[in-house]
């Protein structure tokens, strides 16, 4: 790996980069909504995970919209057909 590293680096810390976005997210999600999962059966743990996540990045959107004045066109995201 130290070689691949020293030879390719930047196509390595691309994906090293990705990796660290991800453990930083599961990370702070933990830290906001807790590490344990209170639903017993496999499919309520999964709809868990998703509802703290959905969570998260609705947290992650108010959080930029007051600290950068992110301007939100909730009408353009009406009009698509995926919100539908």
């Amino acid at each position: 790996m130290k070689r691949f590293y020293d030879d390719y680096r930047e196509y390595f810390m691309d994906h090293y980069h990705k990796r660290s976005n991800a453990e930083s997210v599961f990370s702070m999600m933990k830290r906001k909504f807790g590490y344990r999962l209170y639903s017993k059966s496999e499919v309520g743990q999964i709809n868990e995970i998703l509802c703290k996540a959905l969570a998260h990045n609705i947290c992650v959107l108010i959080q930029e919209y007051f600290e950068n004045c992110v301007k939100l066109d909730f009408n353009y995201c009406a009009k698509l057909e995926i919100s539908r």
